[in-house]
């Protein structure tokens, strides 16, 4: 069965104009038992180490805390979890990875230390550093003797990251960079040993990466920055003064920064969707424990409809945001293995298989960071005034959530990129998207197909729904590009609109099929509540697509071309048989309150 998904999956990006089977993903109930044992080892250690003492990680009273949970997750092989054995780390795959970002996400300040060092502190040498480079940091880095940050951002220079001022000189010898620059927002800076800086070597138009010792000399830094969340998460700006770097220490090659900064905030996208999944789960079950609790009117508040209806709708979000993140981590898995197969170097096999499916990392990256938001903000709500306040957990879940929507690219630039690297890759020829938009364009001009779907097949109309959901995609972005040619990328509002499309539709489809796959798994009765969210998710889904469609046709059409794409998004988001959303939420929340914790899947 494996082999049969390996062989059948998509490209990134083809899930817009082709049909997947359920057979063809995979979902988290899929985990192996050596994977499912690395986290619950995860979730011990976090239990310890972690979410016992988060008051005493974010005061940063204690300088030396911090670093210490982080060697001791070292010990544990937690930091290195897809790094070679040669190296140090375990060599497990990407997606167990995921799996353990997903955990470690629900540590507040730490999972941004964590991430700070295991993605882009570590990633950048694994996959672009040479052998002397791997074999002199990377065993380091894995067991956390040495901590990492990542050298990027500078006040004039964040999304438009390549515009960074940092300057590296090659001094007369020829021996060594010196590197001036200024440095901000940078995780781990204040305790870090390993630094990874961007900079441009004289006038180049491209940054070029260094790996930089703290020992070299020449670095300074500010004080912590003050936080509005993870406070306990180092941050600090940095100070790059003749800085002496070996020039056996420039990454990959000359001009070759941008290209590293780009592949590896791809990685970190759809770690930052996965990682949001534990923080989610946590404040729901705390949501659902104390609304278990808290009487009002001679009553728990868990039996009125109001607050039923917000842990149904967390519940149900989080199910979607699990479904898509690890459907594209295991496709971007078994790119990997098929290119190693193939006789690809693995460390260019793993770029190579995350370039691939850029598209859905950028939708894990935005629509996990919004549900975390969604999921905290509800959270708030359920504890009242309570939740307000400092003494209970749900403050600092709100404090911390809200980095998720800014780093490893804000939402805003993720949409535009992920609506731009599709129809990039539609113009090159590598999507058939273009010939998808034509034949939706004359299919409009027909009569319409009254045929009902074979409904003794499982979710042959919700199916059938999906692929007119695409169609709008492929309608609207079609029509604008004829309409706009290259004008299209600077209307911003429009890319946005038809992001929030391309995202509804992976959601929802990855919704739908991992139900659909229990269901042949295990069977109707074991599967009635996993059916019910994914109902209400799709349900939801062409509401969002519809409000989203409109706007877009609105802001480029005119006239008949006006009406005429209105009439199609009319068409292509009917739903057939209504449901009743509300009593499938209500159902949803009974079975939750009974659990008394999110039990569709835990890590």
């Amino acid at each position: 069965m494996e082999e049969l998904r390996k062989k059948n999956s998509l490209n990134g990006g083809e899930f817009l104009i082709k049909e997947t089977a359920a057979t063809d993903i995979f979902i988290p109930e899929s985990f192996s038992e050596e994977q499912m044992m690395m986290a619950e080892a995860c979730q011990d250690f976090m239990d310890r180490e972690i979410l016992a003492r988060m008051d005493e990680i974010d005061s940063m009273e204690h300088p030396d805390l911090v670093p210490s949970i982080l060697k001791k997750a070292g010990e544990l092989g937690l930091l290195a979890i897809s790094v070679p054995e040669t190296y140090g780390g375990l060599g497990m795959s990407f997606n167990t990875s995921m799996l353990i970002a997903d955990i470690i996400g629900a540590a507040g300040s730490f999972s941004t230390t964590y991430g700070a060092h295991t993605g882009i502190g570590i990633l950048p040498v694994l996959y672009y550093g040479n052998d002397a480079q791997k074999e002199k940091y990377l065993p380091k880095l894995s067991n956390a003797e040495w901590a990492a940050c990542y050298c990027l951002t500078e006040p004039d220079a964040g999304s438009d990251a390549n515009s960074g001022k940092t300057k590296a000189t090659l001094n007369p010898e020829g021996t060594h960079y010196l590197i001036n620059g200024q440095k901000m927002w940078i995780s781990n800076a204040g305790f870090a040993d390993f630094f990874i800086v961007f900079a441009k070597v004289e006038d180049d138009a491209n940054l070029s990466a260094f790996l930089v010792e703290k020992g070299f000399g020449g670095i300074s830094m500010n004080e912590e920055e003050h936080k509005m969340g993870i406070k306990g998460s180092s941050t600090r700006q940095v100070f790059f003064n003749d800085c002496p770097v070996p020039v056996e220490n420039m990454l990959s090659e000359r001009g070759n920064g941008f290209k590293i900064a780009v592949n590896i905030l791809n990685i970190g996208r759809i770690k930052l969707g996965a990682g949001v999944l534990g923080g989610c789960r946590r404040v729901l079950g705390l949501a659902i424990r104390y609304a278990s609790q808290r009487k009002q009117f001679g009553v728990t508040i868990d039996s009125f409809g109001a607050i039923q209806a917000k842990l149904a709708e967390m519940a149900i979000r989080t199910y979607a945001c699990e479904s898509l993140c690890y459907r594209a981590g295991q496709d971007i898995e078994d790119r990997i293995d098929a290119l190693e197969a193939e006789g690809m170097d693995p460390a260019k096999a793993r770029l190579k298989g995350v370039e691939q499916f850029a598209i859905e990392c950028a939708i894990a990256k935005v629509h996990g960071s919004e549900v975390l938001d969604y999921v905290v903000d509800q959270g708030v709500q359920i504890y009242g005034g309570m939740g307000y306040s400092a003494e209970a957990p749900m403050e600092r879940a709100y404090r911390d959530a809200r980095i998720s929507r800014i780093y490893e690219g804000t939402n805003e630039i993720n949409r535009m990129l992920m609506v731009s690297m599709l129809l990039k890759r539609a113009l090159k020829g590598e999507l058939a998207i273009m010939g998808a938009a034509k034949e939706v364009a004359e299919e409009l001009k027909g009569v319409p197909d009254f045929s009902q779907p074979d409904f003794s097949q499982p979710f042959s109309a919700e199916k059938e729904l999906l692929k007119n959901l695409k169609k709008v995609f492929l309608m609207i972005g079609g029509q604008a590009t004829n309409s706009l040619g290259e004008k299209l990328e600077r209307e911003q509002e429009l890319l946005m609109h038809l992001a929030d499309i391309l995202i509804e539709i992976y959601a929802a489809e990855s919704t739908l099929l991992r139900t659909e796959k229990l269901l042949a798994e295990k069977g109707q009765e074991a599967v009635n509540y996993q059916r019910a969210v994914s109902t209400v998710y799709l349900y939801e889904a062409v509401e969002r697509i519809q409000a989203a469609g409109k706007e877009a046709i609105l802001s480029f059409a005119t006239g008949d071309e006006q009406k005429f794409l209105l009439l199609g998004l009319k068409r292509f988001t009917r739903y057939g048989e209504h449901i009743n959303p509300t009593k499938l939420r209500r159902d949803i929340a009974q079975a939750l309150i009974a659990e008394g914790k999110y039990f569709f899947f835990h890590a």
